[in-house]
């Protein structure tokens, strides 16, 4: 039941980033891709095997062989990932922002003005 569970969730939100991404304009593919993102850790999280009440460390006299621990790797895989994935959708807002300002819109694809009419330049 918990495999399906957190089966569904990676699907959804594996579709929702990717629903996000294919539109045009620019707040909604930095959601879809933090989406995305989520997704992938969740799937390296899950990779880990999801094991409950199971200790972080080997106990004391049991074999390292019979023990079943938590992976310690895939958690600091994710924590690595939400740091950088933070970091970086700052930074593609603050450009996102910037971008927004100087072209009047928050379309990822702007129509361009005809031949004949120059483009709006930003103040300076």
């Amino acid at each position: 039941m918990t495999a399906w569970l957190v089966a569904s969730a990676l699907g959804v939100l594996t579709a929702c980033g990717v629903w996000l991404c294919l539109r045009a304009r620019t707040f909604d593919v930095v959601l879809g891709l933090t989406l995305l993102s989520y997704a992938v850790n969740v799937f390296i999280f899950v990779m880990g095997r999801l094991s409950f009440e199971a200790p972080p460390i080997v106990r004391p006299g049991v074999p390292a062989t019979l023990a079943y621990y938590a992976d310690p790797l895939p958690q600091a895989l994710v924590l690595t990932a939400i740091v950088i994935a933070f970091a970086m959708t700052a930074l593609v807002l603050v450009l996102a922002l910037k971008s927004r300002f100087v072209n009047d819109s928050d379309a990822c694809d702007p129509v361009l003005p005809d031949a004949g009419t120059p483009a709006k330049r930003p103040p300076e």
